[in-house]
């Protein structure tokens, strides 16, 4: 008898492949109906393996927080009442930290500063412009690039108000955010415990930028923002 993709998934030990199936066909059809006929499948091929995974790095980096599927559409043009990827977050400061998402495209890891209140920013940026903590972010960020992740974040098209054209990091000065990520794709290893051991050698890689933002940014002290 052919099983369906939630019965055939509950036996994967790590994220079942019909989690990125699951959003690719999500993309086609974001609506309230196409959810509610396809919530056990959610439930098993999604939500459970990653709640499953937070479980296990909790020990090691922290108490994780499982996004909701829903969009905030208040503020938004694009109506699609749900996301296309699910999302999960281990906190230092507010909005900085380790992050690990299961899409359409397969996995990503990623971690860093996700906030931008103005008083993180302006920590971010007399930080980096300190030669002690700018030369140390300087060298972290390098070696992550040089093992494959991405560094990305909200950059300013030009560069911020009172900073020369010549500094040695304008680049990094441009940040409002600043995060790295690896998207692993769909491997096989992906159904197995082996995604664990994945994500944390991605996050402990980094680790160092983490805690660059965590000493240097830190949560806002705007009321409202932390």
């Amino acid at each position: 008898m052919t099983r369906s993709p939630s019965t055939a998934s509950a036996d994967v030990p790590g994220i079942p492949l019909d989690a990125a199936e699951f959003y690719r066909t999500l993309e086609e059809s974001n609506s309230r109906e196409w959810w509610v006929a396809h919530k056990e499948r959610y439930a098993v091929s999604v939500r459970e393996p990653m709640a499953h995974l937070g479980d296990v790095l909790t020990e090691e980096f922290g108490e994780p927080k499982l996004f909701r599927p829903n969009r905030d559409v208040r503020f938004s043009k694009d109506k699609s009442p749900y996301k296309n990827h699910q999302g999960l977050f281990v906190p230092t400061s507010a909005r900085m930290g380790w992050y690990v998402q299961i899409g359409a495209d397969g996995l990503r890891t990623a971690g860093g500063f996700y906030a931008s209140a103005s008083d993180q920013v302006a920590r971010y940026r007399t930080s980096v412009a300190d030669d002690i903590a700018g030369d140390r972010l300087v060298a972290v960020v390098a070696t992550l690039s040089d093992n494959g992740f991405e560094i990305g974040g909200d950059v300013l098209a030009t560069r911020p108000r009172g900073i020369p054209a010549d500094h040695p990091r304008l680049e990094l000065l441009r940040h409002r955010t600043l995060t790295a990520s690896r998207d692993h794709g769909t491997p096989e290893w992906l159904e197995s415990d082996e995604v664990a051991d994945r994500v944390r050698s991605d996050w402990v890689a980094l680790r160092p930028l983490v805690e660059w933002c965590d000493q240097y940014v830190g949560a806002s002290e705007l009321p409202g923002r932390r």
